[in-house]
Order: structure tokens, then sequence, then C-alpha cells
């Protein structure tokens, strides 16, 4: 099997009247209780009985309710920055009391939280929550789920800035953002699993024991956040992305491919294309078989180019 590019006469994706790149909502126009809800939900997951004597408000009794009753807004953050200072949130009472900021699912699980869910992580650090999908059942669980698509309700045709910075919600169709996949794999190894479903209920796998995004960067972003991964286990899927491997990310508006055309406006999707790909897991949402050539969320070894998934979870744990 060839990699889908060049495409076929007549078989190109037109872009005309898709989304052009959706700027993310500024952190500015959010409820004040909900930035402090994003700031204190790891507090008080990890010491309820906190609630009850205010010691994670610091005495500041009224904020800490306020907080707990805005609660379930945390499943509306998005995966874009919630910082603190960037809202004029005090938390240094917060940072007293709760001083282990998780980096990853994995260091959630560690505390005893082992449900499938919504949670806060600081790849960034302790003032940057980014609130990220736990898989905490499949193979052991642990898993920090960076991509994540079911049915189609967000757009994923975006710019090099939305991939960069992530984009979604967590508790729905989300990209967590290549910055932090990069803070990540710095920081530990991983191992990657891509979980994959067909419109038929078929589901398959591919795991990569050895993952990261840039390891040796002194700019990850100047790099292109290229893609490394290694030591493929089949779980029925096949290896579409071994081929990816050693490529920067491109977007329509940042063309780091090795084709003479943009791969990205050609695949409508975004990705590690070297010229151009055998998995497009960022392509349209096409609902299963399509006439257009390899620009579905295509994972060619499976399923080949002209059938668009209908689930996708890229995520990661510590190897």
């Amino acid at each position: 099997m060839r990699a889908a590019c060049p495409l076929p006469p007549g078989h190109g994706p037109s872009t005309k009247g898709h989304l052009s790149p959706v700027t993310p909502q500024h952190p500015a126009k959010v409820l004040t209780t909900r930035a402090m809800c994003s700031r204190t939900f790891w507090c008080f997951v990890s010491h309820p009985g906190a609630a009850s004597t205010g010691r994670c408000s610091g005495g500041r009794g009224r904020e800490w309710t306020q907080a707990l009753l805005a609660l379930p807004l945390l499943l509306l953050i998005s995966a874009d920055r919630c910082a603190p200072q960037v809202l004029g949130i005090r938390g240094d009472a917060l940072d007293k009391f709760c001083p282990q900021q998780p980096l990853d699912c994995d260091d959630i699980y560690a505390q005893g939280y082992q449900i499938d869910g919504v949670y806060l992580i600081y790849p960034s650090g302790p003032s940057l929550p980014v609130p990220v999908f736990c898989d905490m059942t499949t193979e052991g669980g642990k898993w920090t789920v960076f991509q994540k698509r079911f049915n189609g309700s967000v757009s994923f045709f975006r710019g090099w800035n939305d991939y960069k910075l992530g984009f979604g919600r967590a508790d729905g169709e989300y990209w967590l953002g290549l910055q932090n996949l990069h803070l990540l794999t710095l920081k530990h190894k991983y191992e990657l699993r891509v979980d994959l479903e067909d419109f038929e209920n078929n589901t398959a796998f591919a795991k990569y024991h050895d993952f990261s995004i840039s390891p040796n960067a002194v700019s990850a972003e100047e790099d292109g956040y290229t893609l490394y991964v290694a030591d493929f286990e089949d779980g029925g899927a096949g290896d579409s992305l071994t081929y990816h491997s050693g490529q920067k990310f491109s977007t329509f508006d940042r063309d780091q491919d090795l084709f003479v055309q943009n791969c990205a406006a050609l695949s409508s999707g975004a990705f590690w294309f070297r010229s151009c790909h055998f998995a497009n897991l960022n392509g349209f949402y096409l609902g299963g078989s399509h006439l257009s050539y390899a620009n579905g969320i295509n994972w060619a070894q499976w399923k080949g180019f002209y059938y668009s998934l209908r689930r996708t979870e890229m995520k990661i744990r510590r190897a």
C-alpha cells in the first residue's frame, strides 16, 4: 500500500466553505467562579474534607462555596489555557494546601482516583491547569487522552495556533495541544495507544511503546513538534503511524511535510504528514465509506483511504 498522496485527479477535497481556524474563547470572558473552580478542582478531589473546613480557600469560605457550586462548569472548560493570573484569581492559599499538582493521568491514578472522566493536569506548571480526559479502565488505565473524536461535533480542520495550544472540550471531542504533549514527554518516557472504532462496531488498536514529541529540541515549535514512535504492538489495526515518525506537524497554514503540495490542505486535516499519510485521524468526519480520497478519519492499514472512522482516541501513559 502506498501513502495517500498525490491525490488522484478529481479527488482533491475542496476547502471552500469549510471552517477557518477558530479563535479559542478568551479566558477573561469566563465567569470568575468557573476559573476558581478550575483552580481548586484538584484540591477538592485530593482533599474532599477541605470543603467543610474551608482550608482550601484560606478562610475565604464564600469563594470556596462558589467554586464548589461551579464545579460542574469544569466540564465546560475548553482545552485552552485558563491561567489564574490572567483572570486575576489569587491561588496562593490553594497552592499551600495542594502543593502537588498532577502532571498527567498517571499522577491522578496514583492518588486513588481511578474513574474515567475529566481532570486537571499541569504540564506547564502550577499556574496553568489544563482539563484532560483520563481513561482509567483500558488496559490498566492511567491514559492521558490527547485526541478524541466520536461524533463530528468539533471541526478539526484548523490552523497551527489551535493545534499548538489545543481546542475542544475535555468531556467531548478535543485536541490537548502540541505544546502540552511536548512538555509531558520531556519529563517521562511514554507509550502511545491509538483506539479505533468503525460504524459497524468493530474495534482495533495500535500501540507504540516509545512515543515523544521533539525530545531533543531547544524550541519544540521551531522543530515542528516532531513525532517519534517506535516498538509497535498490533491490536488488530495494523501499523499506520511508523511511516509518520520523524515528521514535523503540518496544518493548512504551516506546511512542513515532504510533499510538493500541502498535505494538510489536500487531506482536510492536520497531522505529522510525510508525503502524505497512512494515518489521518484529524481529517473530516465523513461517517464511514466515502468517495473522496484520503480526507476522512483514515487509518489505512485497517480500513484504507476511503473509510472514515466513527471513534478515535490517541492517548499516552508512562512506559
